[in-house]
């Protein structure tokens, strides 16, 4: 048998960091902190937190 049938797979990338100073990221629109996303993403923009807290509410509505 090969070895690679029970190799996990890689980790995926971490997230870029808000503080980081050379990349602008956008503010979330509850909260204003920053979010791991570019200021040029069209959309919502939630931080990690108010978009764990926002799927809460939605999936418990119904």
């Amino acid at each position: 048998m090969s070895d690679d049938y029970c190799a996990t797979p890689a980790l995926p990338a971490p997230a870029p960091d808000p503080t980081d100073v050379g990349s602008p990221f956008a503010e979330c629109v509850l909260c204003r902190k920053p979010t791991e996303y570019p200021e040029s993403y069209k959309g919502i923009t939630l931080c990690p937190v108010c978009e764990w807290q926002e799927a809460q509410r939605t999936a418990c509505s119904g």
